[in-house]
C-alpha cells in the first residue's frame, strides 16, 4: 500500500498539507533524535564561547534551528534519501526532485519558545515555484508542546494559493511575519514519527512548548526544480538530486 493516498495528494493541491501518522520507522526514528541532541549539545557550546545567547533565529537554551548537517550525518542523509521521503515528494512534486534544506527545530521547556506565522517561502523573499516542507516529529505532538498548526489554502485570504505574502521580522525574535489574521489554524496533534507535510506557500505557525521536555522535528524540504537567487546567478539552497525519472537517486557521495 502507498504510504500516501490519492487523497492526500489532492489534499496537498487544494489545500496546501497533509498529515501522515506513525509512518518513520523506529530505528530511524531513535537514530535521528541522538543526532538531534548531538547538534544541540553542539550549538550550547559554541554559542557559549562566543558569549551570545542570540544566532539569527535561534535563542539559547529556548529554541534552535539547525540547518545542514547532513553532509557529515549518515544517519540524516540516509532518511533525507529514503524511499519513504522520495515517496512523499513523488506524490507532490511529481517525477523530478532536489533536496533543498534541511534542519532540525527544537523547542526547549521555555514559554517564550513560539513562532509566528509565516509562509517558508516568505525566507526566500523572491519569486519561486513552491516547494515541499515534510515536518518530522520526533515526538509526541500537542498545543502544549508547541506542536505545529497549519493553515489551509481555503482559509487564510490569498487571491491565489500561489501568492507569496510580503512577510515583516519581527524585532524581538527575527521571526519573519505574514498572516496577522484571527483565524488560530489546524494543531497537527500526531504521534512520533509522524509527518506533516505541506507547500512552502502554506501558512503555519507553533506555540511555546510549555512541557518540561524537548519538542523536537526534523524539516526536510525538497523542490521541484533548483531553486536560485533573485537574479538567477546561483542557488539559494541546495538542489541535491532524489529523484529523476519518478526513480529514487543514492545520496551524493
Amino acid at each position: 500500500m502507498p504510504v500516501v493516498t490519492r487523497e492526500q495528494a489532492e489534499q496537498y493541491q487544494r489545500e496546501g498539507y497533509f498529515f501522515l501518522e506513525s509512518v518513520i520507522p523506529e530505528p530511524a526514528l531513535a537514530a535521528l533524535r541522538e543526532e538531534c541532541m548531538r547538534l544541540v549539545a553542539d550549538y550550547d557550546r559554541d554559542m557559549e564561547a562566543k558569549g551570545i545567547s542570540t544566532q539569527g533565529i535561534t535563542h539559547y537554551k529556548k529554541r534552535y534551528f539547525i540547518s545542514n548537517r547532513s553532509t557529515d550525518s549518515p544517519i540524516m542523509t540516509k532518511f533525507l534519501f529514503s524511499e519513504l521521503m522520495a515517496e512523499i515528494c513523488r506524490a507532490t512534486l511529481g517525477e523530478t526532485a532536489y533536496l533543498f534544506h534541511e534542519q532540525y527545530v527544537v523547542k526547549a521547556a521555555d514559554t517564550d519558545s513560539k513562532f509566528a506565522w509565516h509562509q517558508d517561502s516568505g525566507y526566500v523573499g523572491h519569486y519561486h515555484r513552491a516547494y515541499l516542507s515534510c515536518w518530522c516529529a520526533l515526538d509526541d505532538m500537542s498545543v502544549e508542546n508547541g506542536t505545529v498548526f497549519i493553515l489551509p489554502y481555503s482559509r487564510d485570504g490569498r487571491a491565489t494559493a500561489d501568492d507569496i505574502i510580503d512577510h515583516t521580522v519581527e524585532a524581538r525574535t527575527n521571526d519573519m511575519v505574514g498572516y496577522k489574521g484571527e483565524d488560530p489554524g489546524d494543531p497537527a496533534i500526531v504521534p512520533a514519527g509522524s509527518i506533516v507535510v505541506f507547500s512552502s506557500r502554506t501558512f503555519h505557525r507553533s506555540g511555546p512548548n510549555m512541557t518540561d521536555n524537548y519538542r523536537r522535528c526534523y524539516l526536510a524540504q525538497y523542490s521541484a526544480e533548483p531553486v536560485m537567487n533573485r537574479d538567477g546567478t546561483q542557488l539559494w539552497g541546495r538542489a541535491e538530486p532524489i529523484l529523476r525519472g519518478g526513480e529514487r537517486m543514492n545520496a551524493p557521495a
